[in-house]
């Protein structure tokens, strides 16, 4: 029997927002199973919570880091709550 183990990963994303009245680069830190999941909680977050459009976020870099590197204070709570 095979037992399939999923390990949630610390991504570190970096973008910027182009709207015509609002230019914002952003850093955030999501957990998530893959690289495709952490991009689409990014795009949830900021279109919910500052009403930003798919088309206006621009993702520069998806990094997958340790977690002693995280600075979220979530992401470390929630990690370490293990």
């Amino acid at each position: 029997m095979k037992t399939l183990v999923h390990e949630i990963k610390i991504f570190r994303i970096k973008g910027e927002i182009r709207k015509p009245e609002l230019h914002t680069n952003f850093v955030k830190e999501v957990r998530a199973l893959k690289e495709k999941d952490a991009i689409e909680q990014i795009y949830k977050h900021l279109g919910s919570r500052h009403r930003v459009r798919r088309y206006h976020i621009h993702i520069t870099s998806v990094d997958e880091i340790k977690p002693e590197e995280a600075t979220d204070n979530i992401v470390i709570e929630l990690t370490e709550a293990k």
